[in-house]
């Protein structure tokens, strides 16, 4: 983890006054990753409030070292049911809902070189471990700016990150994006948040027809995906099982886009971030 998390630390423009952006927790600051995993780890919850979204018990803290002031998400789900029934479309066999996902998003992130995952670490609170996750500022979730019709300042990247997204979710079998834990920058910077029902454990890819292009940077460090380094850093975040899972789909992605582009060329494919 030698990023320097500049980007997730950053505070972003403000939107159009009608978005109505949540306030910064304080102002922004510059810290390596193994400051940043410090102060989550070690600040001391000065406030705590209840979330009004999702339908997990997530809720937010402010957190205070002593120097730095800044808010996170505390995530303590924790369920595992052999059938899991909310209707035809999203039923499940072996349903889990965990807070060590996000704590596995994030860590599979840095591997491959994604700098929009907030940085999630485990943490004991109130008894509890839970994912500790940082709050990010100045955004807007998906479905807050389709409502306020608010369009991108940039549709060309916000495209690009869809289809980083595309291939993220499919990596980790993610069951639950929605308009909700998709957040924006006003930048049009996407950032993936809340993954507790992801890393399932299906073999095969779910929606292929989405994967079209693929960021090249991404592609690479997928491909070099090393499987012994991934399962250092996710330690006890994810069974064996899980990990075995992903591995196969890496390999299935791999050979998706090989195909694509000995077919269409590269050109057609990759592509870099605008």
């Amino acid at each position: 983890m030698r990023l320097l998390i500049a980007a997730v630390l950053l505070i972003t423009a403000p939107w159009p006054s009608s978005a109505q952006p949540l306030a910064p927790a304080s102002p922004p600051a510059t810290l390596s990753a193994a400051e940043m995993e410090k102060f989550l780890v070690d600040g001391r919850i000065v406030k705590k409030k209840e979330s009004s979204k999702g339908v997990t018990s997530a809720y937010r803290v402010t957190l205070s070292d002593g120097s730095l002031t800044h808010d996170a998400q505390v995530q303590n789900v924790d369920i595992a049911k052999p059938y899991f029934d909310v209707g035809p479309k999203k039923s499940e066999v072996n349903f889990k809902d965990s807070y060590r996902y996000n704590v596995a998003a994030y860590r599979l992130a840095v591997l491959l070189g994604l700098d929009n995952v907030p940085m999630s670490v485990e943490r004991n609170v109130e008894g509890k471990t839970v994912a500790m996750t940082w709050w990010l500022d100045g955004v807007m979730d998906d479905g807050d700016r389709r409502k306020k019709k608010i369009p991108q300042s940039n549709p060309a990247r916000a495209a690009d990150y869809y289809n980083v997204m595309f291939v993220f979710d499919e990596l980790i079998q993610n069951r639950d994006r929605n308009q909700g834990n998709i957040v924006w920058a006003a930048d049009s910077k996407m950032w993936l948040i809340d993954h507790t029902r992801a890393f399932r454990l299906g073999r095969d890819l779910q929606t292929p027809g989405s994967l079209t292009r693929v960021e090249r940077s991404l592609f690479e460090k997928l491909r070099a995906l090393d499987r012994q380094a991934f399962t250092d850093s996710v330690a006890k975040t994810l069974t064996k099982d899980e990990i075995e899972a992903l591995f196969v789909r890496r390999d299935k992605l791999v050979q998706l886009f090989d195909e694509k582009i000995k077919v269409l060329g590269e050109d057609k494919i990759l592509y870099t971030i605008r």
